[in-house]
């Protein structure tokens, strides 16, 4: 049997339900609760749990310190401050609150927030102090990192390149940075702010500029490159660019606008720049094809508008290429800016000056002209305007220009037709000996029409090889012998077999570029004629070639005459090249050595046309050249005015001095042929003696009297 021993339950404490609810409460808190004595040792007599998750340690590692000091966790560099601030609270019987840094025991630091006071007990009893100790670590790496945040975006917006700006809704400035204060001229920020109270009508240049800026924040909410002209606190005017947008409250309230601007007067500025220069020509300033055409089309309208008319004049300067090509491109330029020049004097501040490019101008006049008579006399004032003498290269220099005019509405209703209308008159101005004006006429159609074809088919003839040389013969004055030939080209059209002379077509093969493929082939075709003849075993005379301004400035035609040389075997002492006066006048060094290297090929050297260009009769005395062709212009008056058989008779005198060989051309009568003689001239040539002749004719001419052909009367051989 067992005995069962019974147990009595030991007596049990009442337990106070109010005490046992305070310490619950007390130990469920995250925070820690205490209560201490002020003393050295600051020594707890409660804790709560809380103490566990703040510092790491259990409440019996700092009740009664029995461990540590609860004191001995606060950080060594806020503890002397921290202690300061409770006493002289508790000396006040005032609460205390402050915020420092703890060790936990892991060895991390916290930041805490401690509140308390002293605690009144019993008389004779020593005061104790109550606190509630809470870790704010978090919150305060929040506070630490928006003052940090706080403290990069003031320094960027104090140190930022360009504006920054916070400004109301009704046109006023709450902060701006220094960048901004500076772009607009201002010493500080606040001077700014405190000066610029009105930015609508203060800032901006154009007015309602401000009201935009509004109407896009509220439309869209922001503004992105908003650019505007605006006024500096010293007046003067710049472009700025602003991006902006919209600050609201949590509530959706517009608080105020914030954004940046930037100075762009620079960028404005070269893109003004870019502009005006996409419309305006290099050289004169003058607008250019593009603007003409513009002014040209505002200008219509108007017209239309008010049944009134306008006019376009179109200007070609004339000769100028060989000018450009004579003097250089620097003349060249130095003349197309005088001539500009003189255009803007010529009309009114209403009226356009443009050129078109080369030597081309166009003048649109909105002047009322009603009849023809008024309309010639202002364009004979532009004509005399450009024929004043000009100073190029230390030269004065004569040019004059041809004219073509065309009116809104009889000669066109658009830019383009007036335009080619007016180029029309001015090519029949050209054709009608230049320096002077023409009016469009239906006519001028047809005559273009022509142009054009004809452009056409000399671009073809020179594919197909529709070009032959024709031969003229020059004569001993004294003895009538053959002891020259001169080779012109002549172009025989397929179309119509219709034989054209040089003139009506060698301006057309240097405005189309040409020119100087048409040159090599005469080039080389003399050369392989020589050849021909010379293989038959003809007494060959020697061939005279010619070459333009533009042919001469060729780039490597020395080597292009030496290859043709070298291709067809020729004696170079055979080919004698003439050029114009107008080569003269390049640059002198420059001419010089190219003469002397075609003369180190052995060629003869002639001045052809020599009176009537730009001749520098002391240079002659220096250049290298072998004969003087006096032009034809001077022959034709010697049968009847005295003064002109005194003027050639004076050309052949000097003329006997400078070189061996003396030709005159355009001999056309025996009168004319008598006076040569009589005066000692060496050479004749012309109509007289004989024309230009094929290669076929010229062959059988050597073929029947070799070198010493004789004339036996006008216009005949034998």
């Amino acid at each position: 049997m067992t005995v069962r021993k019974m147990i009595t339950p030991a007596a049990v404490e009442p337990v106070d339900p109010t005490n046992l609810l305070l310490t619950t409460l007390l130990n469920e808190l995250d925070s820690m609760v205490y209560l201490c004595r002020p003393d050295r040792a600051w020594a707890l007599e409660f804790v709560s749990a809380g103490c566990k998750a703040l510092t790491g340690y259990s409440p019996r590692h700092l009740l009664h310190n029995q461990r540590l000091s609860f004191v001995d966790l606060m950080h060594q560099e806020d503890r002397d401050q921290v202690l300061e601030v409770i006493r002289t609270a508790l000396d006040q019987n005032q609460p205390f609150s402050v915020e420092y840094r703890m060790l936990h025991r892991d060895g991390s630091e916290r930041w805490v927030w401690e509140r308390g006071r002293g605690l009144a007990v019993a008389p004779g009893q020593p005061a104790l102090v109550h606190g509630f100790v809470q870790d704010i670590s978090d919150r305060h790496n929040r506070e630490k990192a928006l003052a940090e945040a706080e403290q990069r975006y003031r320094s960027i917006f104090e140190h930022a390149t360009e504006g920054i700006f916070q400004s109301t809704q009704d046109g006023h400035y709450l902060e701006v940075n220094p960048a901004l204060a500076a772009i607009y001229g201002y010493t500080t920020p606040l001077e700014m702010v405190s000066e610029l109270k009105d930015i609508a009508n203060q800032l901006y240049v154009i007015p309602g500029r401000r009201n935009e800026f509004a109407r896009q924040m509220l439309e869209e909410g922001r503004v992105v490159n908003f650019e505007s002209q605006v006024y500096r606190r010293d007046g003067a005017v710049i472009w700025i660019s602003e991006n902006a947008h919209e600050v609201r409250n949590i509530d959706g309230e517009l608080l105020y606008y914030e954004g940046t601007v930037e100075d762009i007067s620079e960028r404005k500025s070269y893109e003004q720049q870019i502009a005006y220069q996409a419309t305006h020509d290099h050289l004169t300033d003058l607008p250019n094809r593009n603007k003409l055409r513009h002014h040209i089309d505002i200008a219509i309208k108007e017209a239309r508008r008010s049944s009134s008319q306008l006019m376009v004049v179109f200007i070609d300067l004339d000769h100028f290429k060989n000018v450009n090509d004579s003097l250089g491109h620097g003349s060249g330029d130095d003349l197309i800016r005088i001539i500009g020049s003189r255009l803007r004097s010529c009309v009114r501040d209403t009226d356009t000056v443009a050129r078109l490019g080369g030597d081309e101008f166009v003048i649109l006049s909105t002047e009322t002209l009603s009849d023809t008579k008024r309309i010639s006399s202002f364009v004979q004032r532009v004509l005399d305007a450009i024929e004043q003498p000009c100073m190029l290269s230390g030269k004065e220099y004569l040019i004059t220009c041809s004219v073509g005019i065309s009116q809104y509405p009889v000669d066109g209703e658009d830019a383009d037709t007036l335009l080619k209308n007016a180029d029309m008159a001015m090519y029949k101005a050209k054709q009608a000996g230049r320096n002077n004006f023409q009016f469009f006429t239906n006519d001028l159609n047809v005559l273009m029409t022509e142009r054009l074809r004809v452009q056409q088919d000399l671009r073809m003839a020179l594919k197909e090889n529709q070009f032959e040389l024709h031969y003229q013969p020059q004569f001993a004055v004294d003895s009538l012998a053959l002891v020259g030939v001169e080779a012109l080209i002549r172009w025989k059209r397929s179309t119509d077999d219709a034989l054209v002379l040089p003139g009506n077509f060698i301006h057309l093969a240097e405005e189309m570029g040409l020119i100087d493929s048409l040159g090599s082939w005469v080039i080389d075709e003399a050369c392989r004629q020589l050849r021909q003849w010379l293989d038959l075993g003809y007494e060959v005379v020697p061939l005279s070639i010619n070459l333009s301004v533009r042919q001469f400035q060729q780039a490597g035609l020395v080597s292009l005459i030496k290859a043709a040389i070298d291709r067809h075997g020729i004696d170079p002492e055979l080919l004698v090249l003439e050029l114009t006066e107008s080569c003269m006048v390049l640059e002198e060094q420059r001419f010089i050595d190219l003469l002397a290297d075609l003369k180190a090929l052995g060629l003869a050297i002639a001045i052809d046309d020599f009176g009537t260009g730009y001749c520098n009769i002391m240079a002659l005395k220096t250049w290298l050249f072998d004969s003087l062709k006096i032009d034809r212009s001077f022959i034709a008056g010697v049968s009847s005015s005295e003064k002109d058989r005194a003027i050639y008779s004076g050309i052949v005198a000097m003329a006997k001095h400078l070189c061996s060989s003396i030709v005159a051309e355009g001999v056309e009568t025996a009168e004319q042929y008598e006076f040569l003689k009589s005066i000692g001239c060496n050479k004749i040539q012309g109509f007289y003696l004989a024309s230009p002749q094929t290669a076929v004719d010229f062959s059988a001419m050597l073929k029947k009297a070799g070198n010493s052909l004789l004339i036996c009367g006008e216009n005949s051989c034998a």
